[in-house]
Formats: C-alpha cells, structure tokens, sequence
C-alpha cells in the first residue's frame, strides 16, 4: 500500500519477511565469518610460534627490525583510518548504533576494510580479539543483503541486529550467546521481531560454520575444552570464595573501565602526522609486550586454554613462579586492551577482556588454595571470573552467564557465577561506570554530530489494522532513534503518552525529532505506524515541551 504523500511501501508480512531475508544474512554472515576465524587462528598461530615473536625472542639482533616494522604499522593502520574512519575502535559500538538507527555507513567498505585491518593487527602482535570485527563484519552482511533485496529501514536494521548477533556466534560457535547480545546490546530489549531476526540469522549462520569447519581446521566443540568441573564438589565455602574473588575481579575491571577512558582522552591530544602517528603507540607498545610473554598478544583464547587443568599450563615468564607469570600477564594484557580501544584500532576487546577476568580468576584460585580451598574448584573460579569481568565492564549480565556455559558446553558452576555476575553488576553501578560499548558509542556519536546536519520532523500518522504498533506499548516498537511522541489521539482525546500506552488501530499519534536521514526516519514510522495523516517540518520544539521519549 503506497502513500502519495511520501511514496513509501508499507508491507504488513513482517514475521515471514524477517525470517527469509535472517536465513540470507546468516548465509552471508556464516561463509564471511568462518573464513575470517580461520584466518585469525592461522595468524594468531603464526605470530606465536617460532617464525613470529618466538624467532625475535630468541634472535634479539633482528629486535630493532620488529620494531620498525611496527611503527609502519602503525603509520599504515592510521592511514587507514583516516580515510575510513567509521572502521574505528572494536566493531560493536558501530553496529550497535546501526542496529539503534543512529549510525549510518556504507556497508560494502566497513566489511572488506574490518576484515583486513583487523587480521593485520592481529599478524603484528596486538591484543586483537575477533569477536568484535566479527560482529562488525556481521552487521555490515545484514546491511548489504537488505539493501539488495532493497528491503525498507525497519528491516534493514533488523538484519543488521541479526547479522550482528550471528557475527559472533560464528565467532564463538556460541549461539545463545548471539541472540542474547541481540537483547541485552543491540536493542535492550526483547520483541518477537529481534527474537525472529536473531534466531534465524544465528541459526544458518552457524550450519554454514560447522559445515565449513572440518575444511578449514576449526573446531565444532567448545571453545574451551581444557576446563575440568567436579558436578560433585560440593562446599558451602567455595561461595564465599566465589564471592571474594567476584569483588577483586570487578574492581579490576572497574579499573580496566576508568584506564580506557584516561587513555581515550590521552590520544585525542595526539595529533602527530594529522592523527596517524598515534597509531605506533599501541603497535610499539604490543612489540615490547610480545617480547615479554607471548601470553601479552593476540585474542587470549591460548591464554584461557592454558589455564584449565587439562592443558599444559601457562607458559612462565623469565622462569617466575605461576603467581608471578599470571600477574605479569594480567597486567600487561589490561593495559594493552584499554590503550587498544583508547586508541581506536579496529581490533576486538571481547575476548581479551575475558581473558583478564579468567587471569584473575587464576590468580585469586592460587591463593585460596593455599587458603584451603580443594583445588577442584580452580576452573570453576576461573570461569566465573571471565563472567564476572565482562558484565562489570559490559553491563549484560545474562550474555556473561550464557557465554561462559557455552564457552566451556558446562553448566555446574551456574549458581555461583549468577552470584558473582550480580556483584560484578552492582559494583559496576556504585563506580558509576556506563555499559562500555555505550560509552563507545556516545563517544562516536559526539564526534560525528559535529559535521553532522539534522532536520527538525513533525509528522501525525494513524496507527492500522495489521502494523507492527497495534496493540503494543509504546515502548516495543522499534521508533527511529530520537523520535519523540507528543501527543496520543485515542477517541477524540488527546493525552501525552509514556512506555506502557498501548496503541490501538485508529489512534493518531504526533511524531517530532531531529534526524540526519529524514527519508528513513519517515520509512520507520509509517512501517511501524501504517499511514502518513500529516507532515510539517520545522515545527518550534517549545510546542511539545512535555514530549517523552519511548522507553
């Protein structure tokens, strides 16, 4: 049904739409995402063994060649993002914000640039996780297949929520995990639409990867398959160690939160070379750390693998005690993750920041053993730190909790990693840190709404038989980012509307906001709505003065 006002397409299938359109993304998503993991893990490789840092390590003549080497890659990545600069920072915030409809970008140069920019951080030794760039790369997938199947703004951001949440479940052959980042991150919120394109996209996505997996030497198992669980362990005490150890690692990743932020602003000041010198900062500083340990670089999945009883252990640095090799690498890997994302290489912090949660887990299990704790209980508190720093830092406590089950494919320790995931989040609250890919986000967005121009909207639409609004609360519906409604009609009487007003058919709603892209902000109202009764453009902002925001 097309509307003369506006020309825009209203289609009311959306359930079925969503499905077909999430099966082509996951397709996308799965071939994209299983070829870069491979990739990953076959530079990761590389750079760890003899032909990388270890030939450094034992050749320190060639020393001065690493690092020269490095400064160009720093220079090179900085061209880069000079000229692509929304491939900033670790992937997900940008997605997010598409997801969100407050970031728009040209999906066929983030996906090839994400790509390789990522994997060459990775060759050159950074604390480069894939998980991010994965997710990046998936929504970009999302983007692309919407647009050629020349689908509208709702559904384009559906796919990107979905190609997103499939990005990295292929990533970490984690599926619930996927779709819990669609809820808890993408849209923090759940509706039977973001269930839909979640489900869907993360379900082909990952049949692609296992099909694929066997021929490119990936893993079909946990990521994770070192950890060793006793289901019969059972002493009240480990609670309070569990508990002990929460405490430690939250204010830990408190700090991690706070250092990021510090070095944030450090480089903002860093204008060498228009900006592009700043870059041989993280890469100068990851030579000298991969010259230490190579337990400083790359994603951290060797790292949390050598810490479960069944591996071989953790390689020490400079022949030290284990305590003393695991604080070292805590350190070194806190510092390069926040000096990474401070610095905004495209290079993910997901796994490398549960790779210091699971160090401090290991560390803190040294000592109450010593303290009397059975020894049985180390991988548990291993893994329940990894949980427990992710959501102090992220804020998503139920994407920690299922990340960790699916990571290890065991759920014993669940009553004590909800335990320390509920501290993690209130102490998180009492610092009064911001979810991290938020506070990413706010800062991206700040940047970019300095040469951004925006138009003033104010349009009445009337709500149909068979959209996506009737019968729902306000705050359910996917609204355009920064849409505000003024005013609810509902059988002649008009009242100002909060998150639980339910909208019927033939209510008539008053619209305002400011957008960048007004075509797609009328798209998303009139898709979610169902007819365009009236629009005026620039309408004074004092008229609506008691305008909420959907919640």
């Amino acid at each position: 049904m097309k509307k003369s006002k506006n020309k825009i397409t209203v289609k009311l299938n959306y359930g079925l739409q969503i499905v077909l359109v999430g099966g082509l993304t996951g397709l996308s998503v799965g071939l994209v995402a299983t070829l870069y993991a491979a990739l990953d893990n076959l530079i990761e490789e590389f750079t760890h063994g003899d032909y990388g840092y270890g030939f450094f390590r034992n050749n320190p003549a060639f020393i001065p060649l690493l690092f020269l080497a490095l400064a160009a890659g720093g220079i090179v990545i900085g061209g880069v993002l000079r000229f692509l600069p929304m491939i900033r920072g670790n992937g997900i915030p940008l997605t997010e914000g598409a997801a969100r409809g407050v970031v728009r970008y040209k999906w066929y140069q983030i996906l090839p640039a994400m790509f390789a920019s990522s994997l060459f951080c990775v060759f050159m030794g950074l604390a480069s996780g894939g998980e991010g760039p994965s997710v990046a790369m998936g929504g970009a997938c999302g983007y692309g297949v919407s647009n050629a199947l020349k689908r509208n703004a709702t559904v384009r951001r559906y796919q990107i929520t979905g190609g997103a949440c499939a990005g990295l479940a292929v990533a970490s052959n984690a599926p619930l995990t996927g779709m819990a980042f669609a809820f808890e991150e993408a849209h923090k919120r759940f509706t039977p639409e973001v269930f839909t394109c979640a489900f869907s996209s993360v379900i082909i996505a990952l049949i692609t990867r296992n099909l694929l997996a066997p021929f490119l030497g990936l893993s079909t198992g946990a990521a994770f398959s070192t950890f060793v669980f006793n289901a019969n362990a059972n002493d009240p005490l480990f609670y309070l160690y569990a508990f002990a150890a929460a405490v430690v690692c939250s204010l830990a990743a408190v700090g991690f939160y706070y250092l990021l932020v510090l070095f944030k602003r450090l480089f903002k000041k860093f204008t060498l070379w228009k900006g592009m010198g700043k870059m041989t900062v993280p890469f100068l500083l990851a030579g000298v750390f991969g010259l230490i340990t190579g337990g400083a670089i790359g994603g951290g999945h060797e790292f949390i693998d050598s810490l479960g009883s069944a591996s071989e252990g953790v390689e020490r640095v400079f022949s030290s005690p284990l305590w003393a090799t695991l604080l070292i690498i805590i350190v070194l890997r806190l510092i390069a993750t926040a000096v990474n994302a401070g610095a905004e290489l495209p290079c993910g912090i997901f796994v490398p920041m549960i790779a210091v949660g699971a160090g401090i887990g290991a560390l803190m299990s040294e000592l109450f053993v010593v303290m009397g704790m059975d020894v049985a209980y180390r991988d548990t508190l291993v893994v329940i730190c990894m949980a427990v720093f992710f959501t102090a830092a992220v804020k998503a406590p139920i994407t920690g909790i299922v990340m960790t089950m699916e990571l290890t494919w065991s759920f014993t320790y669940l009553l004590p990693a909800i335990i320390g995931v509920a501290v993690g989040y209130v102490l998180g609250g009492i610092f009064h840190t911001k979810p991290l890919y938020d506070m990413l986000l706010d800062d991206m967005l700040e940047e970019s709404e300095e040469t951004a121009v925006r138009h003033s909207v104010c349009v009445r639409l009337r709500v149909k038989a068979g959209s996506l609004a009737k019968e729902r609360a306000v705050r359910d519906v996917l609204w355009p980012a920064g849409a505000r409604i003024t005013v609810l009609e509902h059988l002649g009487k008009n009242t100002v509307p909060d998150g639980n007003s339910v909208l019927m058919e033939g209510d008539i709603l008053t619209v305002t906001g400011e957008t960048a892209d007004e075509e797609d902000f009328l798209s998303l109202l009139v898709t979610a709505v169902g007819e365009l009764v009236e629009e005026e453009k620039e309408q004074p902002q004092e008229e609506h003065a008691e305008a909420q925001e959907p919640q």
